[in-house]
């Protein structure tokens, strides 16, 4: 690999497979995010089981269009914003940027709300203030450390994730049935359960991964002092397949989790009648009388320890659009007077999603618009990324494979088809 020290053989073994590991496992890492926690409690709650086999479903599609966020940023040597800016209409452009940022600043608060409202549970305390001392430390990790040390510390916060899997092993689940569930869907045709389908869609699938993940490829250029692949493209197969491995690990860790997420609480609040879970600290404490301490604590640490995750990949995801959609360079790896409006969106979007419960504003029920923002963001946006990959003026030689774009189209589809089936929930509802 081009960024081993000269005259050291490149890693093999386990060694190499960790090396490759790194836009990819943050990005599925971060898709577990505080919110998401609290969306995988819920459908735990009140269904059981039987939405288990969405994530079989989802698995899939998540891969593919992880893959191709990838494939842009490391092909192209650009960001999603920056190929909308050089290939397609302005106004597209401002479009997706503009839905992106309402739907990070609401997921920020969202995030940051619940870290506060998981620490406030376990040493008491002032939950707004630890809202805001959560954002506080993530934006100064972001602004001082550089682009190397802070992906190190990402990769190792994957870790927190952890602590679900802990609870799943004190949580009694009926593993035969819950396997079961997997591949055998126990179907209810009713609103509930469709708009809970759709939820896990919409938290799986979820336009900022897009941005950061491409954006994290072109910071690994950048830091190894390479080429993009489209200038480049016989050198692409080892680049292809780290890719590859990366986004298919990070993605399989993500859908792993959130199933042990849904498992542990289908196999204590579901099973003692607890049934209706808003928020992912709720979920936590309505653990402990049931589930014990123990299983509290894990529980609510892990949401501090995904929200430390996720609130920079959030921030940052907004300020690779933002920069490119302006023209100008944006890296973690800056210094914050060579990218000030890069940094300022980091700040600034932190700052205004740490405010949103001080100014009256219900986390939660943000979090809810929040999630049409992306169901309205997310399909156009898949399908503006598949044109990118099939364009040769942005890929070069190295545009997807047939198979590739099968996929992807695929996945975009069933995207636009779940967005429309939750808007249409909201109109009935609004109506």
């Amino acid at each position: 690999m081009s960024g081993d020290p000269p005259g050291e053989p490149p890693p093999t073994g386990v060694r190499a497979f960790l090396r490759a590991l790194g836009p990819g496992l943050i990005t599925g890492a971060a898709d577990d995010d505080p919110s998401g926690i609290g969306t995988h409690s819920q459908v735990g709650a009140q269904f059981g089981y039987g939405l288990a086999w969405t994530f079989v479903l989802s698995f899939p599609l998540m891969v593919v269009i992880q893959e191709v966020a990838a494939l842009i940023g490391r092909v192209t040597g650009a960001g999603i914003a920056r190929n909308l800016r050089r290939h397609y209409p302005r106004f597209i452009l401002w479009l997706m940027v503009s839905l992106l940022l309402i739907a990070n600043v609401v997921n920020l608060g969202a995030d940051l709300s619940a870290m506060g409202a998981a620490l406030t549970l376990l040493v008491g305390g002032s939950p707004a203030l630890y809202t805001l001392g959560f954002g506080i430390i993530c934006i100064v990790l972001e602004v001082a450390l550089s682009y190397p040390r802070y992906s190190a510390i990402l990769k190792w916060t994957t870790l927190s994730l952890f602590t679900y899997v802990g609870v799943v092993l004190v949580a009694h689940v009926p593993w035969p049935h819950a396997l079961r569930s997997l591949v055998v869907p126990e179907l209810q045709f009713n609103a509930a359960y469709a708009t809970a389908f759709v939820a896990i869609l919409g938290t799986t699938i979820s336009p900022y991964l897009f941005f950061w993940q491409a954006g994290q490829e072109v910071e690994e250029q950048r830091r190894r002092h390479v080429k993009p692949l489209c200038l480049t493209p016989g050198s692409a197969g080892p680049e292809l397949k780290r890719i590859r491995i990366d986004t298919l690990v990070g993605m399989a860790f993500s859908t792993l989790v959130s199933l042990a997420i849904v498992f542990a609480t289908a196999a204590t609040l579901h099973a003692s009648g607890v049934r209706d879970i808003t928020t992912s600290s709720q979920a936590a404490e309505a653990l402990r009388p049931i589930a014990g301490q123990f299983a509290f604590a894990m529980f609510a640490v892990g949401i501090i320890g995904t929200g430390l995750l996720a609130v920079p990949v959030l921030a940052g995801s907004a300020a690779y659009a933002v920069t490119e959609m302006a023209g100008f360079a944006s890296s973690l790896d800056a210094k914050p007077l060579d990218a000030r409006l890069f940094y300022a969106t980091i700040a600034v979007t932190t700052l205004a999603g740490a405010s949103l419960n001080t100014i009256g504003i219900d986390p939660a029920r943000a979090l809810y618009w929040a999630a049409v923002v992306n169901g309205i963001l997310a399909g156009p946006l898949m399908a503006v990324m598949m044109l990118i990959v099939r364009n040769p003026k942005a890929m070069g030689r190295l545009t997807v494979s047939r198979r590739q774009m099968v996929l992807g189209w695929t996945a975009t589809g069933v995207m636009i088809a779940a967005s429309a089936l939750f808007l249409g929930f909201i109109v009935r509802d609004l109506l």
